[in-house]
């Protein structure tokens, strides 16, 4: 059975029996639905379901919208990036988001399991990086104490003891791709577009990217990627290892994402927390390795291609780079 959108609002009560945050988070969009997919049953609607909505409505003006899923997706939190147009990585974004980790450290797989990362923007972007309006007004100083802190956030994602999965619809570029870097798992619809673009904007991947691509791809692939910042496709993405699925036929990777969850949360919660911990900790520390990336970010923060970049970026035109 498929509904229009527009019928949605004319369900009683007595249809509904639960609303994820999927669902809300794309309750006004274009497309189709189908109600066996979001659980829907013939009972009386909880108060779990209205309050959601509820607070939903309340909480759109937000960058971060976050909701706990019950019944039978107990144990997952979907986290959805809310800041339109395009999801840009703004300190209004990150403060969003230092809160929401707290939540999951805090809980510490007591009752959150799973979390699952993805956007709530009708206009299929997952991430498009930094808020390169907002870069272009910070001094040399703001802008390497703001990478440091976007470059800590995605480090405190990557030691959450929650397993994390990207759930990518849309483009994921720069610190976006950065970000679902940062995750455990990465799952992507058929119109994803990936890439770390930073060199065309004469600076590097500088909240992990250079650390974790390569651990992901292997050293030479993402040397190519970097220096050619190329964007690509899902399919690519899924070739080279950067995707552990990729939907050619489903713009949403969110029903993949659940199903992985749902079989996350049914495993020992201390077991999960110390496998990921143990994996984690196999490679290269990652202190070590992120020092290494800020020393040579700082390098490209006073040049005058970097701020060439970003006058080009608001002029709307291609950047003239003279390696300075």
């Amino acid at each position: 059975m498929k509904l229009k959108p527009k019928a949605i609002s004319h369900l009683k009560k007595k249809d509904l029996i639960f609303v994820d945050s999927w669902f809300l988070g794309n309750i006004q969009s274009k497309e189709l639905f189908h109600l066996s997919f979001y659980n829907f049953e013939t009972k009386n609607v909880s108060k779990r379901a209205r309050s959601s909505f509820s607070s939903f409505q309340n909480d759109t003006n937000k960058p971060i919208l976050l909701e706990r899923l019950e019944g039978n997706d107990k144990g997952i939190c979907v986290l959805s990036l809310n800041h339109p147009k395009v999801n840009a990585l703004s300190r209004k974004l990150l403060d969003s988001m230092q809160e929401c980790l707290k939540t999951f450290e805090e809980d510490n797989m007591k009752t959150i399991r799973t979390v699952i990362i993805r956007s709530n923007l009708e206009s299929k972007i997952f991430c498009a990086g930094a808020d390169l309006k907002e870069r272009e007004t910070m001094t040399p100083k703001e802008t390497s104490e703001f990478v440091q802190l976007l470059r800590n956030t995605f480090t405190r994602i990557e030691r959450l003891p929650q397993p994390v999965i990207a759930s990518i619809d849309g483009t994921a570029v720069g610190g976006g791709l950065e970000l679902a870097l940062a995750c455990d798992i990465r799952v992507a619809g058929k119109n994803a577009i990936l890439g770390l673009v930073e060199t065309s904007l004469a600076i590097i991947p500088g909240a992990g990217g250079t650390q974790r691509l390569p651990r992901v791809v292997g050293i030479s692939k993402a040397k190519e990627l970097i220096f050619t910042a190329r964007k690509f496709d899902g399919s690519y993405a899924e070739c080279i290892g950067l995707l552990d699925s990729w939907n050619a036929t489903q713009e949403s990777s969110m029903d993949k994402a659940l199903t992985l969850a749902r079989e996350i949360v049914n495993n020992g919660p201390v077991a999960i927390a110390a496998a990921k911990q143990a994996i984690n900790e196999s490679f290269a520390p990652t202190v070590q390795n992120m020092s290494a990336e800020k020393n040579a970010y700082d390098r490209v923060i006073p040049t005058k291609d970097r701020l060439e970049a970003l006058a080009a970026f608001k002029e709307k035109r291609k950047p003239s780079f003279k390696g300075e």
